[in-house]
């Protein structure tokens, strides 16, 4: 019991099973929206609950994986990454490898019983989804490649729900995409000598410090308006648009922590991100409720 038990931790330390919560959120906002102008209900069913779920889970699952895979020659030298169960010797290559398979396909099979689209869709997602990790190592892109994945979930949960890709989804996409950059760029200042030095092609390695803190905060900047604009689009009321103020304070006090104190980038990335995607989420599900 306790090697199990062992296991299950070095799969979830693998693949921080921890930020789920940043996507997850964002997914349940686009299917409560799809639902809503579907079928006048916030609630979608428990067969898209189910089918989303894993879907989500094992999409990230995939991507997680199969990052800590490609990027072991990168991540060995790196002190930062000395305890990951991959790095350590916890768990082997072929472990990941049979690990990532089996999420790929668990996503793909999920997929089909969710519709044609999602189904179709499947395949360039698992592509997309796993170029981010080699995107890094020719491209300082790699930050807003991080971000369109994480975005994806929006879409999927119009797809799930609606059987189409709706506008506004596209544009809580959007929005999403610039705020994960925005996060993933000041997580990123912590791995910027290591990166100059194995030449990697982050932009806090290409460009500095405050580069990266201008870029970053721009980056949440267009995140605030996309998400402003998908209030509009939905259209959602009042409430939605105090959950996008809200989120837009946290993602201040985010810069004023990094900026004040930078021993504070993991408080500032996970606990405020965390925070924020919930945020969002239940003051688009009061807003659609009120109505």
């Amino acid at each position: 019991m306790n090697l199990i038990y062992s296991k299950i931790k070095d799969i979830l330390d693998l693949i921080v099973f921890k930020h789920s919560i940043f996507a997850l959120p964002f997914l349940f906002t686009s299917m409560i929206v799809a639902s809503k102008i579907v079928n006048d209900s916030t609630w979608f069913g428990f067969k898209a609950l189910i089918l989303g779920v894993i879907c989500a889970v094992s999409a990230r699952n995939f991507a997680m994986a199969f990052n800590r895979f490609v990027d072991e020659d990168i991540d060995k030298p790196n002190p930062r990454c000395k305890d990951r169960p991959n790095i350590s010797g916890k768990i082997g290559k072929f472990s990941i490898i049979a690990f990532i398979i089996a999420n790929a396909l668990i996503f793909i099979l999920s997929s089909y019983f969710i519709n044609a689209l999602a189904f179709y869709l499947s395949f360039p997602i698992l592509f997309v989804l796993a170029i981010y990790s080699l995107f890094k190592r020719f491209s300082s892109l790699a930050h807003l490649v991080l971000g369109f994945c994480l975005g994806l979930a929006p879409i999927a949960g119009s797809v799930v729900v609606m059987g189409e890709i709706h506008i506004y989804s596209v544009i809580l996409c959007l929005g999403v995409m610039f705020w994960t950059a925005g996060f993933d760029l000041l997580y990123s200042l912590q791995d910027m000598e290591y990166d100059r030095s194995a030449g990697l092609h982050s932009i806090p390695a290409k460009f500095g410090l405050n580069a990266t803190l201008f870029i970053s905060a721009f980056c949440h900047l267009l995140a605030v308006l996309f998400w402003l604009l998908f209030v509009w689009v939905a259209p959602l009321g009042y409430i939605a648009l105090c959950g996008v103020i809200i989120s837009g304070v946290i993602l201040l006090s985010e810069h004023f922590i990094v900026r004040k104190n930078f021993a504070k980038i993991d408080k500032a990335f996970f606990t405020l991100n965390g925070y924020l995607s919930m945020v969002f989420f239940i003051f688009i599900w009061v807003d659609l409720l009120w109505k």
